[in-house]
This record gives structure tokens, sequence and C-alpha cells, in this order.
């Protein structure tokens, strides 16, 4: 007969009271803490780009080696005027520094020189501080040295083109007689032994080195007159005094005209030769060609 097992009593456990913990959260409101802000960066220009950056030293001068004020001193001093703060900042350039600045250097610095070779200085974009400093705040810069505008010279030289294009065109469609007035004028009596070929290869030789000269030569209603002044010069009609003021007959010495204050005296003839006193000598002159 099978026995059944025996029934086990539900045992209750009273569970122990649960404690309720409670943790305090205490909330710490930090300070807003203040950092300077470098006006280095705000006085900078907005519109700075980063890129490299060549300098070279004015007055086209070329020395093997030139170097620029890097720190402050009594003898080179070194000092940029900020608007913004109202008053004085001294400069220094460190290589181990983000800024030019001496009051926003930290820590030890490591000083360096700004040396200029053959006249020039290439800075890489990496050197910001030191483009900064040239750029922006050297006193020395516009005075010693520039920077390199890639953009205006590229403009420079577009109209410089173009201007040589106009003079290039002008020359091709002046008459030999006209090319011949206007090269006598820089020339002289050299032009008296040229043929026309070699004449208009020199006009277009002018108009390509000194457009600007040529143009204004071409364009002057007067150049035909200067050089007939200097021809009858040249021809001992007329002369000109050792300190270029007055013509004068060259067979009796009797004074023509006095040339004005700072002007060219071969300007200041062909205009003369417009007045009534003028035309009568030039007509003179002419028949002493002829």
């Amino acid at each position: 007969m099978a026995t059944k097992a025996p029934k086990r009593k539900a045992v209750q456990t009273s569970a122990a009271p649960k404690k309720e913990i409670i943790i305090e959260e205490t909330i710490v409101q930090e300070e807003a803490i203040t950092h300077p802000v470098s006006t280095e960066q705000e006085s900078a220009d907005p519109r700075w780009e980063i890129k490299d950056r060549r300098y070279y030293l004015t007055s086209n001068r070329s020395p093997l080696s030139f170097t620029l004020a890097a720190k402050h001193s009594q003898r080179h001093p070194l000092m940029y005027f900020d608007e913004e703060l109202g008053y004085e900042r001294e400069l220094r350039y460190a290589t181990n520094q983000i800024s030019p600045f001496v009051d926003e250097q930290k820590g030890p610095s490591t000083l360096a020189h700004i040396v200029f070779k053959d006249g020039v200085l290439m800075v890489p974009k990496k050197k910001q501080s030191l483009q900064k400093l040239l750029s922006l705040y050297h006193p020395q810069k516009g005075m010693t040295y520039a920077e390199q505008d890639e953009v205006a010279e590229a403009v420079d030289e577009l109209e410089n083109i173009n201007l040589e294009v106009e003079a290039l065109v002008l020359a091709q469609g002046l008459d030999i007689d006209h090319a011949e007035a206007i090269l006598r004028t820089e020339l002289g009596s050299n032009v008296n032994k040229m043929t026309s070929k070699e004449l208009k290869r020199d006009l277009m030789l002018l108009a390509k080195s000194n457009p600007a000269l040529f143009i204004s030569l071409a364009n002057d209603e007067n150049v035909e007159l200067r050089s007939f002044g200097i021809r009858a010069v040249e021809a001992g009609i007329l002369s000109i005094s050792p300190d270029q003021k007055t013509f004068m007959w060259a067979s009796n010495g009797k004074k023509l005209m006095t040339v004005p204050f700072e002007e060219h005296p071969y300007s200041a003839l062909a205009r003369w030769f417009k007045t009534d006193e003028g035309m009568q000598v030039y007509s003179s002159i002419e028949k002493k060609f002829g």
C-alpha cells in the first residue's frame, strides 16, 4: 500500500520591514568662469585668410640677410595701439605662442628672429602668430617691408597688359610722319638716319616698353610742333640756352621766348608756335628748311 508523502506546512516568514533611504541630491551651481577674450582675435581683420604669405623689403632692397625687430626694445620699439582697450600693447614673436601680444603669452616663451633672405620672407600658414604680427600689427609694415597682395598685383598686371595692347594698336595705325614726330621727341636727331621700317620698329618698341608715355605723345596735338622745334634746333636755325629756359635765333642770339617754370622746353615751344608771333617764326623756319 503506497504511503503518502507527508505535507509540508507552509511557513510564513514575515519580511523585515524595508527602510526607506533618502539620498538628498545636492545641486552645486558652478559659477560661470569668464576667460579673457583675446583682443588679438577681435582686432584681426575679419577677412583674415589662412594661407601662406610672402613679405618683401620695400624700395627694391634685396640684401643677403635683413633682420626685422621681433621684440620690443628702446632702440626698436615694438608696440601696437589697441583702440578697443585704449592703450599700447607690447609685441613679441615667440615660436611657441599663439599670440604676438606679450600680455596674451603664457609660460616660457621661445623667442626667434625674423629674417628676410634676399629681400624676401616666406611664412607658411601654420605660423599664424608670425603672420598676424607681420600683416596686422608690426609698426614697420609699409615702411621697411610690405606684404605681397596677389589679387592687387593681378589687377595691376591686367591693366598694364590692356594699356600695352592699346598702345600697340595705336602705333600700328600711325602714318610715318606722325611716327617720326613722336620718335624725334625721344631720340632726337637719330631719327634722321632711320629708314621707314626702322621708324616703325622703334615706334612699336616704344609703345611696348612705355605704353603710357607713347599714348600721351600720340594723342598730343602738339607732338608734330614739338618735333618741328627739335628739328629747328638740330638744324642750327634755333638755339636753346644751357639752362633750357630760353629759345633764340641761332644766327644772332635774339631771344624768341622764355620757357615757363617746370614746363618741358619743347612742349612750351610747340604751344608758342600757335601764337601770332610764333606762327611768323614757324613760317620763317619752314622757309629755311625748304
